[in-house]
């Protein structure tokens, strides 16, 4: 096992680990998966990571900025997704935790995540990579016609 930046050659796999996430109906509000022009755009162009297994890509890491406000550089989110076989094998917290010393070297002082407040295991994730809950947004949006809440946390930079 390999982690690793990722590059456009991925792109397949991480769109196709994207629509896992999203058939969930537990992890985005998005409900289709965008080409990867759109994810490209929203996502920075540092820290995009992938977990790899004998070639294949089985999961991957990446940060969006929150704001385009100068002000807010050093501030991004973070959104993890692992293919759905190999969930619960530890691959989320080795992506997470090289996530956060990549960001650390790109200058970036927080991490938040969003989290939807029945995604137990993600929300157990962050807390473990010393994430705070600093958040709850109540009936925040709809998905599939139904209210969701989420849970907002951070991590701070020790550098």
């Amino acid at each position: 096992m390999i982690i690793r930046p990722a590059d456009k050659s991925d792109s397949n796999r991480i769109l196709d680990i994207y629509r896992q996430g999203i058939e969930t109906r537990n992890a985005t509000f998005e409900t289709e998966v965008p080409d990867w022009e759109t994810w490209d755009a929203l996502h920075h162009s540092f820290c995009r990571l992938v977990y790899e297994e004998n070639g294949t890509v089985m999961g991957w890491a990446a940060l969006s900025p929150v704001s385009r406000r100068l002000c807010y550089r050093g501030v991004a989110e973070v959104s993890i997704y692992i293919d759905a076989a190999r969930r619960g094998r530890g691959i989320g917290g080795r992506l997470l935790k090289t996530l956060i010393a990549e960001s650390e070297k790109h200058g970036i002082w927080s991490l938040n995540a969003s989290i939807f407040a029945e995604n137990r295991s993600t929300h157990r994730l962050h807390l473990r990579h010393g994430f705070r809950e600093v958040g709850f947004r109540e009936r925040i949006a709809q998905l599939d016609g139904i209210w969701r809440d989420t849970l907002i946390l951070e991590r701070r930079s020790d550098i």
